[in-house]
């Protein structure tokens, strides 16, 4: 069992009580996996409610107080998993929440674009909000050496670090498991929750999106690519967001006319999935993008990372209309620090622009020697 970050936060919540414990995260995440370890070492008397359970969704939408005292009555812990597919649920776990304020609760929704529709202004204030992510290589860090995390990168970097994933023996059911994966939530799922019509349209703009880590991307260019206009590629864009399976960095400007900062750049939550996506599980010996991952990579364990640790940092590129560029500009306590993510463990220096811009920014190269430090492993 590998130990996730976010387990002892959730547990002492729990424990305090008077908020409801809402945790995110894209399917197979280890959502629910991570709530019964939690619940495991809680002695409290527990119902767990699986949404797809209609017998539950009637009494958990009904906003009948009766109802819902009877359903919890004689337990002091409720867990609802998969609670966006219960309808009116915020309403109903509002009424829960205040009206029996000892009843410990805990929730768990595979997208933040349904769940939080669906809960956010009735719980203002009233609930923890979480969000899990693939295994964090920091999270790996907790069971093995750095030795062993450096013969395990370049199968994160291919296969990505959903929890499934370690326990598959064999490249051919690692392959198998992540075709299923992507089928499930990046089009199932989507099309449901944001009225997709156009499958096709989205299966397309994720796979454009896989080519593009790494470089800004163009919503006219992609628009034109898909014959969408570039409002509803954004719409697209944003909902893949929501749902875990990309993010988004935006460009770092102080407004110097020479910076540009209008388009973003686009990562994946897994690396698995973007490779699947374009059908290419090849050894890194055998790639042309393994630069390309090594960014993916370098910026979505940071990510993780920040947010295990509960750090306010703001994560950007940089780059100019005259070709420099910096992967990352990381705007934390009110400092800058800046760093170009490689690869290769070639030597490079910071951009001569950027260093007049901000003097006072600090400068590093990220690669496999020192890469632990900067993501917490």
């Amino acid at each position: 069992m590998i130990p996730r970050l976010l387990r002892p936060r959730v547990s002492d919540q729990l424990q305090v009580g008077g908020k409801i414990v809402l945790i995110y995260g894209a399917r197979q995440v280890g959502k629910t996996t991570l709530v019964r370890e939690v619940l495991s070492d809680l002695p409290y008397r527990t119902l767990s409610i699986n949404a797809d359970e209609m017998r539950f969704v009637d009494v958990l939408s009904s906003r009948d107080l009766r109802r819902l005292r009877g359903l919890v009555e004689g337990y002091e812990l409720l867990f609802i998993d998969e609670a966006q597919r219960i309808p009116e649920i915020g309403i109903n776990l509002k009424l829960l929440i205040d009206e029996l304020p000892h009843l410990r609760i805990v929730a768990t929704g595979s997208s933040s674009l349904d769940l939080a529709s669906k809960v956010q202004e009735p719980l203002t204030g009233r609930a923890w909000v979480h969000r899990l992510y693939p295994i964090a290589m920091a999270e790996l860090r907790l069971q093995y050496s750095r030795f062993e995390l450096d013969a395990m990168l370049e199968d994160r970097l291919v296969f990505g670090s959903y929890p499934d994933i370690f326990s598959l023996a064999g490249d051919d059911q690692r392959r198998e498991y992540l075709v299923n994966l992507s089928a499930s939530y990046l089009y199932k799922d989507l099309l449901e929750i944001g009225g997709i019509r156009f499958s096709s349209k989205l299966r397309n703009l994720v796979r454009l999106l896989s080519f593009q880590i790494g470089h800004e991307v163009s919503l006219s260019e992609l628009g034109s690519q898909l014959q969408m206009s570039k409002e509803t590629v954004a719409s697209y864009i944003d909902l893949l967001e929501q749902s875990f399976v990309v993010f988004r960095l935006g460009g770092f400007s102080r407004n110097l006319r020479k910076e540009v900062s209008k388009q973003d750049k686009v990562y994946f939550w897994d690396l698995g999935v973007r490779n699947v996506v374009i059908d290419n599980l090849k050894p890194l010996a055998q790639r042309n993008d393994a630069g390309a991952l090594w960014e993916n990579f370098v910026v979505s364990e940071r990510l993780k990372w920040l947010h295990g640790q509960q750090m306010l940092a703001s994560l950007y590129f940089w780059r100019t209309y005259t070709g420099a560029e910096i992967d990352i500009v990381e705007e934390r306590g009110g400092a800058l620090h800046a760093y170009e993510c490689r690869w290769t463990r070639a030597g490079g220096r910071v951009p001569e622009s950027f260093q007049k811009a901000y003097p006072g920014a600090s400068y590093e190269i990220v690669n496999r020697d020192n890469v632990w430090d900067y993501i917490g492993a």
